[in-house]
């Protein structure tokens, strides 16, 4: 069958034979490093350590520099790229070493990821512990994991090319894009074989359910363009302008929204353009989850929907006040960090409440 996140037949993951509980608990474990990883990728980004390991060695690169030589060959190999000769020029070896070391962790913490998911993955596979319909989509998730890693060199890459200093914001908002769409295919598929099929409800709470969903989809789909947005954010470091709220230097629309030719090039080129867009879609992603919310709590019973509902609505207002007090407090590199993270608390929360709203059975 083709990978994609919709769920097998219910009898095929529950009835089957494998182990499916087994495979959900590694699943979510694998979905956690993802997390983590999204996380570090952050504070790496925020540190400007990105760019300071200039070699892809997959296997070479498990290990750290052990001696001064090793150590001297990569500083001198970081010298020849524009970051150093812009923005770090003559902070010496001890320098390079403070940056080297969270993108070495971050490379590190990705091979760590690839290790946990392979290898259980092979016994699963060998033993025969593996529901039928789910093979295919195991696989396509190890894909997903490769992809991503080569996605990662080719935005690295980017920053090596003449008068860059950072990496290219397209390619890092494919980097994160793509990161939030193999955790979202992890946590679904352990979701589906943690409970493969909703309860039967009656016409009346199916509708209900019904209506919340659709509010649920309208918010998710806002919360992902705000994730996408903030990834433009941080790949032109827009948060470090305009460090007020609401008002983006005195105006609600700034002065220089348009300032780019032709227009489209704002989106993602200006400054100013970029950081209203991503304040606008963060307030209407957060009013949508807001408004799921209470018609969960006004429509639906108590139980795991209304609850993952409420959890959605919780969790974006977090976002929310992180993302201003990042600005206000001009993005020190904890609370961007933190206010990352918490983009993927918000995500959880949103495909929670989708997979508890799945339309029951008849």
């Amino acid at each position: 069958m083709p990978f994609d996140l919709r769920s097998p037949h219910p009898a095929t993951a529950q009835h089957a034979g494998g182990n499916p509980r087994a495979i959900a608990w590694w699943l979510l474990g694998v979905a956690a490093m993802v997390w983590i990883m999204v996380a570090i990728g952050g504070a790496t980004r925020l540190t400007g350590s990105g760019l300071s390991i200039m070699e892809w060695a997959p296997i070479s690169g498990i290990l750290p520099p052990l001696t001064e030589a090793e150590w001297r060959r990569l500083y001198d190999l970081y010298r020849t790229i524009p970051q150093y000769e812009l923005v770090n020029r003559g902070f010496g070896l001890e320098g390079f070493k403070q940056i080297f070391w969270l993108e070495w962790i971050h490379r590190l913490w990705g091979r760590l990821i690839g290790l946990a998911y392979l290898l259980p993955l092979a016994w699963f596979w060998a033993s025969g512990r593996i529901p039928p319909g789910y093979r295919w989509r195991l696989l396509g998730l190890l894909a997903l994991g490769g992809l991503q890693g080569v996605v990662g060199w080719f935005m690295v890459a980017s920053g090596f090319e003449p008068e860059r200093t950072a990496v290219s914001p397209y390619r890092l908002v494919l980097h994160l894009g793509l990161a939030l769409v193999l955790y979202a295919a992890l946590l679904w598929t352990a979701l589906t074989l943690l409970r493969p099929a909703p309860a039967p409800v009656g016409a009346e709470e199916r509708a209900a359910r019904l209506g919340v969903r659709r509010a649920v989809v309208l918010a998710t789909w806002l919360l992902v363009a705000a994730m996408l947005a903030g990834g433009f954010v941080a790949g032109l470091r827009a948060g470090f302008d305009y460090n007020t709220f609401p008002l983006m230097d005195g105006r609600l629309v700034p002065e220089g929204y348009a300032m780019l030719s032709p227009f489209w090039r704002n989106m993602t080129g200006n400054v100013a353009a970029v950081q209203f867009n991503h304040r606008l879609l963060a307030t209407l992603a957060g009013l949508a989850a807001l408004g799921a919310a209470a018609l969960a709590w006004c429509r639906l019973p108590p139980g795991r929907a209304r609850l993952a509902c409420l959890a959605l609505g919780g969790a974006t207002l977090l976002q929310y006040a992180l993302g201003v007090a990042t600005l206000l407090l001009v993005v020190p590199v904890w609370l961007g960090t933190l206010h990352q993270a918490t983009a993927v608390l918000v995500l959880s929360a949103a495909l929670l409440a989708l997979h508890a709203l799945r339309a029951p059975a008849r």
